[in-house]
């Protein structure tokens, strides 16, 4: 049977220890993080424990509540001639963040735009966003709450309406921030630019491309 343990109450040292203690007497130990443990999952310093004290470890790979959002709304962050840069972020907060890396910056990209942990300061980010100089009040938003359990909620908005549809829902933990103009349906249309990787009249190293004469040899 598994021993389960939340680490919630406990500090770097107990989690350390619990884990080499369990591993040192031969038990296979589950450190189980939320999302992917690549990302605002706090793995940094416990790998550099573990190293320290000689425990072997691997890492195994999660789904982000950015990319299971995508998923759930059915969208791509990165449509062709429209935004191919997507960017995970959080706002500054009790732990700062390096100057190059205010929000206000990264909206400057206009890129498709997750932010993490920054549900508590909507407010703020809607500003820092908007100060960026390439979103508007117009941009579409998704603010996604406990995405992929039972009692996800998902709100869809603009920057300019947002914060209060947030705070309506009374959220203040576990919610994602979606910022990028592939959310608009409107953007969501067959007449649309599109992906060279499936073009006719784009070759690649697996495939020519369709030549007139093809077309003919068809008809």
């Amino acid at each position: 049977d598994a021993r389960i343990l939340g680490s919630v109450e406990m500090h770097l040292e107990q989690i350390v220890r619990l884990m080499c203690e369990a591993a040192r007497a031969g038990q296979v130990v589950v450190r189980l993080h939320s999302g992917d443990p690549a990302l605002y999952g706090a793995i940094h310093e416990q790998m550099a424990a573990l190293d320290e004290a000689g425990v072997p470890y691997e890492i195994v790979p999660g789904v982000t509540a950015a990319f299971a959002l995508a998923a759930r709304l059915g969208v791509e962050l990165t449509v062709p001639e429209l935004v191919q840069t997507i960017i995970l972020t959080r706002p500054a907060g009790r732990t700062p963040l390096p100057e190059h890396e205010q929000l206000s910056r990264m909206a400057a990209h206009g890129a498709s735009l997750a932010i993490y942990l920054g549900i508590t300061r909507m407010q703020q980010v809607v500003r820092d966003l908007l100060t960026g100089g390439v979103y508007t009040p117009d941009t579409p938003v998704v603010v996604a709450y406990r995405i992929t359990w039972p009692d996800e909620v998902i709100i869809h908005g603009t920057l300019g309406d947002i914060a209060e549809k947030v705070k309506a829902a009374g959220f203040t933990r576990q919610a994602l921030i979606l910022v990028s103009p592939a959310l608009d349906p409107a953007n969501k249309r067959t007449d649309r630019p599109t992906s060279r990787l499936y073009d006719p009249t784009y070759s690649h190293r697996l495939r020519r491309r369709r030549e007139p004469a093809d077309e003919t040899a068809e008809a």
